[in-house]
């Protein structure tokens, strides 16, 4: 019997189940799945996972969890800090449906509020860094100071061609094992030295660039225009890891010469979350905004002329340029950018300053009783981490401090750290001081630990969204304005292929905000933890057996990231097995764009293998390839059920041959919500596979990010999983290096998948497959007459999306792809996945959480937009002036001079649409073009609305 959760995740109920099994000539879930997925790769056996519980049950079971983890007093620095996420930003922007369950806004005409609240991001980082162009957030620190150096070697002149990355060695221990693990597969030679005498220390030869942080890891704030310049003039990249409350008071990096500037804007308003998730940062010198990883918010204009935001330049370019790529990341953070820039707009540049000052003060505070006590200091200059030199009492001072609830950072054996937040209080420093045995100094007013020279004097944060929602009340109203710009999950069906938005369930997302989960520094003592040690077992274990694999490492905090530690792991086995020579990844010509980026990032090759006009991949050249690159071929990286939304039956000789060629097979986990409890790569055939945690899951996009990508190895790729240097526990000391900043990667979220799991059962999550799959052929059947369905596998049939041709009636009609999906706006719904992986298509994937008569308002409207191409076909209207041509139509349009060649009702109420819940879009069409054209990615000051 199936858990009652189950009938609340899964939309359809059992009677329209059968009504869609009867449409299709099935009379069960089971004889659908035996006609649909081939039986040479169907598991037989149930999955051994502990069987469901109720909600009540579920929440009870994550309580007693989050009860074993200790919420303390972390003053250890490395990156992350306290902070007070303020309520009505928790409330109205974390915990919101409104926000969390949105999509990456690809669509912008329905994501006006999110891309307005990421360029108010944009705009914070911008600011504060002193440098143009920022984007709307990294995954985290230290993958963004790796994104740094990737583009110091992109951009090398000819004097820094083939040169070498210096990294100053005071930069936090985690960045520089990812920085290591980073540039080996990428030939790129990286030094460790110390910059804290500037240009002095810099290697002969050639230099690609620096990294250096600003504070530094140990707390020092140093001039490094000197070490600028010096870099400059050898045609080198000036990359700095900042703190962005640090540059409400310190020189910020722009001024001083740097070209980038990354970091992490967790300690505005984010939750420690055990390290993660949080929205790390890039901005840039002019020149460099097509260099750019990740996303970028733009301003550009609508059809009528309004201001209108969209991603601009390089969007999906994975897909676009694959393995010549700038980057693989293929997500960003956007739920907590968001919350990042409403913290900014909460307190505006003053209250920033003003926390600043506080922080900046208790660290004074601490270290004038410090110096009076004859303790020695690591720097004379800081703003919140005071490190203390104390020859062999490192442990002591640590441990006292700990039993008085304080967690200090120990450096080494001579050398403790002391890091001050917006949370510390005059209580907390003295705490301190008892542990190191000092009394406090005499109180005075304590002039500023940094000099003069060093402080800021530019303004920062003056545009209205920073200076004008000063109180509650318009904040709130502020934020609500913006979520009613959205289309979101709470309003309506998202049928985007290859991106599985499914239900979030409440009872999954709740736990995430418990102070328990949400306050741990990942670095505590692991006794602090226990209760995420437990939950992340739990969540290896369950994957594992879900997938076939042997081990997990739930380390990569997005699904690229997941792609390029399977890679990493395969690269490490051949080296290990003395085969280094083998470097090629055969891709195939369907693949996900992430795929390539994601092998030339580890070091390999890219072979594109051909498809079939089935779809399928071509055997034949499969052969061709590898007979090309005999003793060398590395990897294949398959998504299955294929990007072409079908079971392949040759799969397992995929497999064989590539096996047989001494190569290892890399499933995509991008389509598991067509595998669950179904098949299982690792026992048909697959040595390694990332998950998207945030789609089979169910960790909710966030508009863009968060996402969890784990990777699922077969036992003799374990050894070579993601470790880390501050925590043995989270991998093998024969691993590959660090993947993400944090040991476990986007830990704060794992509780919605340890949830989603325990509510569902191995039967139910069995049953959510079943019906995806049900749903997408349902739909496929429904529009089939319609709209050709592009590729199909055995008796017609599709796995849970199908990809519905538009190219036809394009060629008949003239009405494209992009009038579809703008149209299917006015109808009240988000479009289909556009143009990927085939040109001039929609890939729809309704998953199983939509109900029947969701799924049958989407097949009427896509029907009657149908009938609305025919009828420009036949002249009822002009080619440029029908409601397809000029969708969407914001409320606005209406109250003009109407002088279309339809009506008011035909644009907005099309095809018998109730006015009951109407969705208005903010703007008509976007002309993403004209941004390109006349890029402006951040805020105008105050100043720019005088008249």
């Amino acid at each position: 019997m199936l858990a009652e959760f189950v009938a609340r995740h899964i939309g359809p109920g059992p009677a329209e189940q059968q009504q869609m099994l009867s449409a299709l000539g099935y009379d069960s879930l089971d004889a659908l799945l035996d006609a649909a997925v081939p039986a040479s790769i169907r598991s037989t056996e149930p999955l051994d996972l502990p069987a469901p519980g109720s909600e009540a049950e579920v929440t009870a079971a994550l309580r007693a969890l989050a009860q074993r983890n200790r919420v303390g007093t972390p003053m250890i620095g490395l990156g992350w800090s306290r902070t007070h996420t303020p309520g009505v930003i928790r409330r109205n922007v974390l915990e919101s449906p409104s926000w969390y369950t949105a999509y990456t806004p690809y669509q912008p005409e329905i994501s006006q509020g999110r891309l307005e609240a990421l360029f108010s991001f944009q705009t914070l980082v911008s600011d504060l860094t002193a440098l143009p162009i920022a984007g709307a957030s990294l995954l985290d620190e230290s993958t963004a100071a790796a994104e740094a150096m990737t583009m110091a070697a992109r951009v090398a002149g000819p004097a820094a061609k083939g040169g070498v990355f210096v990294v100053d060695a005071d930069t936090h221990p985690q960045t520089l094992a990812l920085l290591a693990a980073r540039a080996e597969p990428l030939g790129i030679p990286l030094q460790v030295l110390d910059l804290a005498d500037g240009g002095a220390a810099l290697p002969e030869g050639p230099l690609l660039g620096v990294l250096v942080s600003c504070p530094s890891s140990t707390g020092g704030v140093r001039d490094l225009r000197a070490l600028a310049e010096a870099v400059h003039a050898r045609g080198g990249l000036v990359a700095a890891a900042t703190d962005l409350l640090a540059l409400t008071l310190l020189t910020p990096p722009g001024e001083w010469g740097a070209d980038v500037a990354v970091g992490s804007a967790q300690r505005l308003g984010v939750p420690l979350f055990f390290g993660g998730p949080h929205a790390g940062f890039m901005s840039v010198r002019e020149g460099l905004a097509r260099q750019l990883p990740g996303r970028l918010v733009g301003l550009s204009r609508d059809a009528d002329g309004r201001p209108a935001y969209r991603l601009a330049l390089q969007t999906r370019e994975q897909h676009i340029r694959r393995d010549k790529a700038t980057s693989n990341i293929c997500t960003a953070q956007v739920l907590l950018a968001v919350v990042s820039a409403m913290y900014a707009s909460y307190h505006g540049p003053e209250g920033l300053r003003a926390i600043a000052t506080r922080t900046h003060r208790h660290a004074v505070e601490l270290a004038t009783a410090l110096r009076a006590a004859g303790v020695e200091l690591a720097h004379e200059h800081f703003f919140d981490t005071v490190t203390a030199v104390v020859p062999g009492r490192a442990d002591e001072v640590v441990g006292k401090a700990r039993a008085l609830g304080v967690d200090l950072r120990r450096v080494d054996a001579d050398r403790v750290g002391v890091s001050t937040d917006e949370t510390t209080t005059a209580e907390h420093v003295e705490l301190v001081r008892q542990a190191f045995g000092v009394q406090a100094a005499e109180a005075r007013e304590e002039a500023a630990a940094y000099p003069a020279g060093l402080a800021r004097t530019s303004s920062f944060l003056t545009a209205p969204v920073f200076t004008d929602l000063r109180s509650e009340t318009d904040l709130l109203r502020y934020l609500r304005r913006l979520s009613d710009k959205d289309y979101a999950l709470d309003r309506g069906m998202i049928p985007l292929g290859s991106c599985t938005m499914k239900l979030n369930a409440t009872t999954e997302l709740e736990p995430i905000s418990w102070p328990e989960f949400a306050d741990i520094h990942p670095f505590q003592p692991s006794e602090d933890s226990a209760g995420y040690a437990e939950l992340t077992a739990d969540l290896e274990r369950w994957l594992a057996e879900i997938t076939g694999y042997d081990s997990v490492s739930l380390q990569p905090n997005a699904g690229a990231q997941g792609e390029l530690a399977g890679l990493l792991a395969i690269r490490a086995f051949h080296r290990a097995e003395g085969h280094g020579e083998r470097d090629v990844c055969l891709v195939p010509a369907s693949a996900h764009g992430t795929n390539a980026a994601s092998a030339v990032l580890a070091g390999l090759r890219v072979s594109v293998v051909a498809t079939t006009e089935q779809g399928e991949i071509d055997l034949d050249d499969l052969r061709a390839k590898l007979a090309t690159h005999e003793g060398r071929v590395a990897a294949i990286m398959l998504t299955y059920p294929s990007t072409h939304g079908v079971y392949e039956e040759t799969v397992g000789e995929v497999c064989s041959l590539v096996h047989e060629a001494g190569g290892q097979v890399y499933v995509d986990g991008a389509n598991l919500n067509a595998l669950v409890g179904v098949a299982r790569p690792g026992a048909f055939g697959a040595d390694v596979s990332h998950l998207n945690l945030h789609k089979t899951f169910c960790i909710p996009h966030g508009g863009g990010g968060p996402g969890v990508g784990p990777v699922a190895v077969r036992a003799h790729l374990a050894p070579y999983l993601p470790n880390h240097p501050l925590a043995a526990q989270a991998g093998p000391e024969t691993g590959t290096g660090p993947i993400s900043a944090a040991p476990w990667g986007s830990a704060g979220i794992l509780p919605i998948p340890w949830a989603y799991i325990r509510l569902m059962g191995a039967e139910g999550l069995r049953r959510a497959t079943s019906v995806a799959v049900l749903s997408a052929n349902y739909v496929a059947a429904r529009l089939r007459e319609h709209y050709p369905v592009l590729y199909t596998g055995r008796d017609g049939l599709v796995a849970h999306e199908c990809i519905l041709d538009l190219r036809p009636l394009t060629k008949a009609t003239g009405v494209t792809v992009d009038d579809v999906a703008k149209r299917l706006i006015d109808y009240g719904f988000h479009a289909p996945t556009m143009s990927f992986p085939v040109a001039g298509t929609l890939m729809v994937e309704p998953t199983e959480s939509e109900d029947l008569r969701e799924i049958d308002r989407f097949c009427d409207a896509m029907v009657a937009i149908r009938q609305e191409a025919d009828a420009v076909a036949e002249g009822r209207w002009p080619a440029g002036d029908n409601p397809l041509a000029r969708a969407p139509h914001p409320a606005e349009s209406l109250v003009d001079d109407w002088d279309r060649a339809y009506t008011r009702r035909e644009a907005v109420y099309p095809g018998g649409a109730s006015p009951e819940g109407k969705y208005w879009p903010p703007v008509s069409r976007i002309d993403s073009a004209w941004g390109d054209r006349n890029l402006v990615c951040a805020c105008p000051p105050a100043s720019a609305f005088e008249e």
